[in-house]
C-alpha cells in the first residue's frame, strides 16, 4: 500500500519508495575467477557494499570522507553478527547529530559532506540494530546453510537477521538463485524499511545474479518489479511485473507490484481490476492492503477500512500486524479520528516497537491531537533513527509551530537534511522528484520545486503529482496554471485534507473565494489537525475571508 505522502508503494509509504538496465549487471571485478568462487565473493561482499552513495557524494568534497567511510565499513562489517545490544543505535545517533551539524554548514555550500555523512548515518547502523532481536529473529539465523531458502523466510523475525542468513547461505552455495532473489527482496525491503537507499545497489546486484543464474525466474522478476517501484521508475515497475506473472500468475509479490505501478501511474481503473485480480489469485495482506488503498483512493473510505480490518485479523507475523495496524493508522488520521489512530498505531508498535510509519503516524497525531511536546520527542526519534523527508519537513514545522527559543534554526537544520537525503537517494537510483516538489515549494527553493513537479507530471498522472504541481506553481505565483490542476488532485474522491487546503488557497488566490471558502473548511472539517502549519493558515485565511464580505 503506498504511503499517504506520496503515492508509492511500500512504502511506504511511506512515505515509500524504484531499474532496468541491463548494463549494471556485471560482476564487479569477479569475472576471473572460477564461477563457484566469484558468487561466493558477491555474497561476502554484500554485507558492506555502499561505495555507489560514499563515492557520490565524496566527488565534489573529500574532506573528511575517509574516516567517514572507515566508520561506515566497520560498523556494515560488523551489523550482520551483532546482538541487538543498542550500541549500533547509539552510534547512528551520533551520525546523524555529525549530518545535522554538516546541515548547518551546508548552507554554506557544503551539501555534498551533508549527503556523506546521511549516508553513514543511515548504514552505520541499518544492519546492527535488532538483528537479534527476538525468538524468531535468532530462528531464522540459525536456519541451516544447505537448506533451501524461502521467501518467508523474511517475514518470520528480524529481517537483518534473515539477510544475515541469506547471506550466510549464498556463501555455502552460490549458485542458489532462488537465494539470490530472495536476498534482492530483503535488500529492498530493508531500503524501504530502515529509510536507507544505499541498498538498492545491493538489491540490483543480487537480483542480477538470479537471472543470470535462472534466466526468466519469477522470483527475482518480481524483485525487479518491487525494486523499480521502490525507486520511483513505475513504468519498468509495470513491465517486470508482467514478465513475472507470465512466468507466474499467482506469484503474490508480482501482483501486488502490478497493483503500485499502476497506481503510482495514475491508471486507476486499471489498478482497480488489477487489485480484484490480485484478490483472486492470491488473498492475503499484501494484496489487502493495496485493494483497500485503491478503494481509499476512489473515496470509499468505509470499504478501505474493512478490509484493513480484514487483512488485520489474518495477519500472523508481527511485521504483517504492524504494517497494517499502521495504515489503519495513517486511514482514521485522514478522517481527523485522532483517539481510534493513536488506538491502531499503539497496536503496531505493540507488534514492532521500532516500526517507523507507526511511530511517525503516532507523533504526528499526536500534534494534530494538542499534544505538541509529545509529538516533537516523537519525531526527533524518528528523524535520529530514519533521516526521510516527510519526517524530516514535519519536525520542522513543528518547530516553526512551537516557536521556542532555537526553533527557527532548528527547523532549518531539517530542512537542509531533505535536500541531502535527496542528494543520497538520486545517487542509488531513486528518482525524488515528488520529494523535492513537496519539501522545496514550502521550504526551499520555490523554483526548484516547480521544476522537479513538472518533471514528474510529465512521467505520471497521478493525484499526488497533480496536488504537488499545483502547489509548486501557486508558491510561484502562477495561480491560474495552478487550479486545473488543484482540480484534478481532489477529482477521484480521495478525502485528503492537504488537497483540499492547497486547492482552496489557490481558489482564493485566482478570485474564486466562494470556492475557496467551501475547500477550506473542507479541509479543517475533515482532519483539522492536517499540517502543523498549513491548518493554521487555513484558519487565517477562512478568517481573513470572513473579515472582507
Amino acid at each position: 500500500m503506498a504511503p499517504r505522502n506520496d503515492d508509492s508503494a511500500p512504502a511506504h509509504d511511506d512515505d515509500r519508495d524504484r531499474e532496468g538496465q541491463e548494463g549494471r549487471e556485471g560482476r564487479e571485478g569477479a569475472d576471473d575467477a572460477p564461477p563457484e568462487t566469484a558468487d561466493a565473493a558477491e555474497a561476502e561482499a554484500d554485507t558492506a557494499d555502499t561505495d555507489t552513495a560514499r563515492a557520490h557524494a565524496a566527488d565534489t568534497d573529500t574532506d573528511g570522507a575517509d574516516t567517514a567511510k572507515a566508520d561506515a565499513d566497520g560498523a556494515e562489517a560488523d551489523g550482520a553478527e551483532a546482538d541487538g545490544d543498542g550500541s549500533a543505535g547509539d552510534e547512528r545517533v551520533v551520525a546523524v547529530r555529525r549530518v545535522a551539524a554538516a546541515g548547518r554548514r551546508w548552507r554554506a555550500g557544503q551539501l555534498a559532506t551533508c549527503a556523506l555523512l546521511l549516508a553513514v548515518a543511515l548504514t552505520g547502523g541499518a544492519v546492527a540494530v535488532g538483528a537479534v532481536r527476538d525468538g524468531a529473529g535468532a530462528a531464522a539465523a540459525a536456519a541451516p546453510a544447505s537448506s533451501a531458502v524461502s521467501p518467508e523466510l523474511l517475514a518470520g523475525g528480524s529481517l537483518d537477521a534473515s539477510i544475515a542468513s541469506l547471506q550466510a547461505h549464498l556463501r555455502a552455495q552460490p549458485k542458489d538463485h532462488d537465494g539470490w532473489a530472495t536476498l534482492g527482496l530483503a535488500y529492498v525491503e530493508q531500503a524501504r524499511t530502515k529509510g536507507d537507499p544505499s541498498r538498492y545497489p545491493q538489491a540490483e546486484k543480487a537480483l542480477a545474479r538470479s537471472l543470470r543464474l535462472a534466466p526468466g525466474n519469477d522470483q527475482a522478476l518480481a524483485g525487479r518489479a518491487a525494486l523499480a517501484a521502490a525507486r520511483h521508475d513505475f513504468a519498468d515497475a509495470l513491465t517486470y511485473a508482467d514478465q513475472a506473472l507470465k512466468q507466474n500468475p499467482y506469484s503474490e509479490r508480482a501482483l501486488s507490484s502490478r497493483v503500485d505501478a499502476l497506481v503510482e501511474l495514475g491508471r486507476y481503473d486499471e489498478a482497480s481490476k488489477a487489485a480484484d485480480t490480485a484478490d483472486t489469485r492470491r488473498p492475503g495482506v499484501p494484496v489487502f492492503t493495496r485493494y483497500a488503498y485503491v478503494r481509499e483512493l476512489r473515496g470509499d473510505v468505509a470499504a478501505a477500512h474493512r478490509v484493513l480490518e480484514q487483512a488485520l485479523s489474518t495477519a500472523t507475523s508481527r511485521g504483517d500486524i504492524a504494517y497494517v495496524a499502521a495504515q489503519l493508522g495513517q486511514l482514521s488520521w485522514n478522517q481527523g479520528d485522532y483517539k481510534t489512530a493513536l488506538r491502531y498505531y499503539a497496536r503496531a508498535l505493540a507488534a514492532d516497537d521500532s516500526y517507523l510509519p507507526a511511530l511517525e503516524g503516532r507523533a504526528r497525531t499526536q500534534a494534530a491531537s494538542g499534544d505538541t511536546a509529545a509529538a516533537v520527542k516523537g519525531m526527533e526519534l524518528v528523524v535520529s533513527r530514519y533521516p526521510l523527508p516527510a519526517p524530516l519537513v514535519e519536525l520542522g514545522e513543528l518547530y516553526e509551530a512551537r516557536g521556542a527559543a532555537g526553533d527557527e534554526a532548528r527547523a532549518r537544520d531539517q530542512y537542509a537534511l531533505v535536500d541531502a537525503w535527496v542528494a543520497l537517494a538520486r545517487a542509488n537510483g531513486v528518482n525524488a522528484d515528488l520529494d523535492t516538489a513537496l519539501a522545496a515549494a514550502e521550504h526551499g527553493n520555490k523554483a526548484s520545486a516547480l521544476h522537479a513537479a513538472r518533471a514528474e507530471w510529465a512521467r505520471r498522472h497521478t493525484v499526488h503529482t497533480a496536488d504537488a504541481l499545483a502547489w509548486a506553481l501557486h508558491v510561484n505565483g502562477r495561480d491560474q496554471e495552478a487550479l486545473p490542476y488543484a482540480r484534478q488532485a481532489t477529482a477521484t474522491g480521495y478525502r485528503n485534507a492537504l488537497f483540499l487546503y492547497h486547492r482552496g488557497m489557490i481558489e482564493r488566490a485566482t478570485g474564486h473565494t466562494g470556492d475557496a471558502r467551501t475547500h477550506l473548511a473542507a479541509a479543517l472539517k475533515l482532519n483539522p489537525g492536517f499540517s502543523p502549519l498549513g491548518a493554521r493558515q487555513a484558519r487565517s485565511a477562512l478568517e481573513a475571508m470572513g473579515a472582507a464580505k
